[in-house]
């Protein structure tokens, strides 16, 4: 199959290019298929986003649907034309990403003929109404495979009525040539408003509700009593779509802050936003904390250990399949402020056993979470859903149950 004719055409079809674990995932995998093997493509509800300009450089095609809504006449014949646009490329497999492409896209591709379809659901439906969740198990039930980035969002999809033989778990995968061992960037401390020698410890997620913002402020009013110089850093933002542009949602990040003056420590409170230099912001962190209160499989974990920056997290979702309590990391229980700021401190007081998990958790990357693994098992995924194209006429739904990849 290495004849440019003979290529795979595989469509990726996600809501954005927005940052977000998912998108970096996607984008970082399409721009590292074998493209001897491989032809890329990319859908999108919206085309917008921090990654859009990696994917403009990369030559691989966009296809923009323009979509608000999932309830409209106008969507309806969006869908169509998405079949149109399969038939005429020759797809012949589609890949849909969480709740609302999964739900724009797997119908028509299967109506318009492609050979295979595939799913991902990256976490364990926190985000999503029963209503959702039931509409996303029907629809995700018409495709050849669902992709999971853990066993934890594995276990709970079995739990809620899919087909365990039809479940394929592709962990995250992080790029470790992003994180060389590197002096921290000169100036950066400055820029954001960081004393030169203070310790620093950081959340890096979107500003979303369940990601236990509230508990790592309560945690850090602790901690900054034991270690006065200490600043706390969140790194992210969350956007809204308003008027047909992408903005930031200030009240939450007003609400968090009007926590940390109420707790004392607003003035050792950083707000970064979106930052694309992921890896020279980690190089001024001390401490990487995750108090997620519910999680699929974390890429700010994954990319903290990859830096070989300590990471403390809730034991929560696919987090203790990367983070092994008191050897990759440290783990403690979600809604416990007092615990998360113990271990915290512990990280800050003893610098022999942050140092240690930091090795060890770049090392966990490097054998289990790597870019380059996921890639292959991906192209692995693909290449044997593409060999059984040509018999899937046997009849769907039983011809699928061949899809059996969770084993290895």
């Amino acid at each position: 199959m290495t004849a440019r004719s003979d290529r795979i055409k595989i469509l990726q079809f996600i809501s954005s290019f927005d940052i977000g674990g998912t998108e970096r995932q996607v984008v970082d995998l399409a721009r590292r298929l074998d493209a001897s093997r491989f032809e890329a493509r990319f859908a999108c509800m919206r085309r917008g986003g921090s990654f859009l300009e990696q994917v403009e450089a990369s030559g691989i095609p966009i296809a923009e649907y323009g979509i608000n809504s999932l309830h409209n006449w106008s969507t309806f014949k969006k869908q169509v034309k998405f079949a149109r646009d399969l038939r005429r490329d020759g797809i012949q497999i589609a890949h849909t990403y969480n709740f609302y492409p999964n739900v724009f896209a797997i119908l028509p591709a299967r109506l318009a003929g492609v050979s295979r379809v595939v799913a991902s659901i990256r976490d364990t439906g926190v985000y999503q109404s029963p209503m959702q969740q039931r509409v996303q198990r029907q629809l995700c039930g018409l495709a050849d495979c669902v992709v999971v980035n853990a066993e934890a969002v594995r276990r709970w999809l079995v739990a809620d009525g899919f087909r365990p033989e039809r479940i394929v778990v592709i962990p995250n995968g992080v790029d470790l040539a992003r994180f060389p061992p590197a002096a921290p960037r000169p100036g950066l401390r400055g820029e954001l408003n960081l004393p030169p020698e203070a310790p620093v410890l950081a959340v890096l997620s979107r500003l979303t509700r369940l990601k236990g913002f509230e508990q790592f402020l309560e945690a850090a009013a602790l901690v900054s009593a034991r270690f006065p110089a200490a600043r706390f850093m969140i790194v992210g933002d969350r956007s809204i779509l308003r008027d047909g542009a992408v903005v930031g949602d200030a009240q939450y990040r007003a609400e968090l802050q009007s926590l940390a003056d109420r707790l004392g420590i607003g003035d050792r409170l950083v707000f970064t936003g979106y930052r694309m230099d992921v890896p020279a912001v980690l190089a001024e962190v001390s401490v990487s904390v995750l108090p997620s209160l519910s999680e699929g499989l974390s890429n700010a974990v994954l990319e903290s250990m990859a830096a070989g920056v300590p990471v403390v997290a809730t034991r929560v979702g696919g987090t203790p399949e990367a983070v092994e309590d008191g050897v990759t990391g440290l783990l403690v229980p979600p809604r416990d402020p007092g615990a998360l700021a113990r271990a915290m401190c512990a990280l800050l007081e003893n610098r022999d056993l942050a140092e240690r998990i930091g090795r060890a958790g770049r090392e966990r990357i490097a054998a289990r979470f790597s870019l380059e693994r996921m890639v292959a098992e991906t192209e692995r995924l693909y290449e044997r859903l593409a060999r059984g194209a040509e018999d899937f006429a046997a009849g769907w739904p039983s011809a699928p149950a061949r899809c059996r990849f969770t084993e290895r």
